[in-house]
């Protein structure tokens, strides 16, 4: 029964498809009702779940795991309290034949780090540079939608009460995956600072047989860059943190132009960030605003409600040539998390020829 309501859903998805999309491109797009807390999820619902249901049903079909398993020894962010968790001994109850195991985190901010993603109010704009002196003018902050510091988080200890991760809707649409180590890298991991434009992602959509579908409002798109090939846990190297390829500002824009909910990348920043850069040895990369180094964090979580997700693992969906799926994304619901651990699984099969 299940299998012929799939069968019947992705007939219809077919054939109304078209108007569907149509009928999307027009309405779902910002700005969104006054108050709006949840950006570029507004273009979720019944239609983007409709686009998933012929990749449920296809025959052929694969899940994919697009998460790294979370360890102590797993590489972690410098700009995150690295993660700890200390793992208690088994447990009995007095009384009963029950035993249990349970874990504890002793230290760490689980959603900075790992596959994760960011809620919109994790990052502000402040209205000229800060110059590092005295307290941050947080007062003169604004984040997505306009709000001010007092309406996200009026106090240092507070939780998030605006553009919290538990304001974030289950996510379940289409996804592309592009796969930039390909066609930028020329089958090595991208360098360090190096862009995805948006004339790249024409260019990787066409390579992909995808130029006449393009991205739809709603899409999640997921880039490989090869750079999550440096993930290895245990992180002896510390490697991976240090710098990256990513994402260009026009790119950015041009994302907002297309309505996409959400950008995820196999880097550790979403933003490039250049030999040395972290060290301010160099530069951000060319075309990045001033004063804002990490420009895409800053357009997508402030400005256009696009929400990212960091370390994705995509090297096993881009060998398998898996370019459209059905994706599901379920962040916690910590409340007023800026941040959440996260499991995104696709559900695809491998594009022909």
């Amino acid at each position: 029964m299940v299998r012929c309501m799939a069968v019947r859903f992705s007939i219809a998805a077919l054939i109304l498809g078209p108007m569907l999309v149509q009928a999307e491109a027009q309405a779902q797009r910002p700005p969104w009702v006054q108050g709006d807390e949840i950006g570029m999820a507004n273009t979720l619902g019944p239609t983007t779940w409709a686009r998933c249901a012929p990749h449920l049903a296809e025959p052929r079909a694969k899940s994919y795991e697009l998460s790294h398993v979370r360890s102590n020894t797993m590489p972690q962010s410098p700009f995150g309290t690295p993660l700890r968790e200390k793992f208690r001994p088994t447990v009995g109850i007095p009384g009963t034949r029950h035993l249990f195991n349970g874990e504890e985190i002793v230290s760490g901010e689980p959603g900075a780090q790992g596959t994760q993603m960011d809620a919109l109010g994790h990052f502000a704009v402040l209205p000229k540079e800060w110059d590092g002196k005295g307290d941050v003018p947080s007062d003169e902050a604004r984040y997505y939608g306009g709000y001010t510091q007092s309406q996200v988080k009026p106090s240092p200890d507070s939780p998030l009460l605006k553009l919290g991760i538990d304001k974030v809707p289950p996510i379940v649409t289409t996804a592309v995956l592009l796969d930039a180590k390909t066609h930028l890298g020329r089958g090595q991991p991208m360098q360090p600072g190096q862009l995805v434009t948006a004339k790249d992602i024409d260019a990787m959509l066409a390579a992909h047989n995808l130029a006449s579908r393009g991205l739809l409002p709603g899409d999640v798109l997921y880039i490989y860059t090869g750079w999550g090939d440096y993930w290895k846990d245990p992180d002896v190297e510390k490697f991976y943190y240090t710098k990256g390829p990513g994402l260009s500002y026009d790119a950015a824009k041009y994302l907002e132009q297309k309505a996409v909910v959400l950008v995820a990348l196999d880097n550790p920043f979403t933003d490039p960030v250049a030999e040395g850069q972290l060290q301010g040895k160099s530069p951000p990369p060319e075309g990045t605003p001033p004063g804002l180094p990490f420009a895409i964090h800053h357009h997508n979580l402030t400005q256009s409600g696009i929400y990212n997700i960091q370390n994705a693992r995509l090297g096993e969906m881009a060998r398998d040539r898996v370019w459209l799926s059905c994706t599901i994304i379920l962040p916690l619901r910590s409340q007023g998390g800026a941040g959440s651990p996260v499991r995104p699984v696709a559900i695809g099969a491998p594009a022909p020829g």
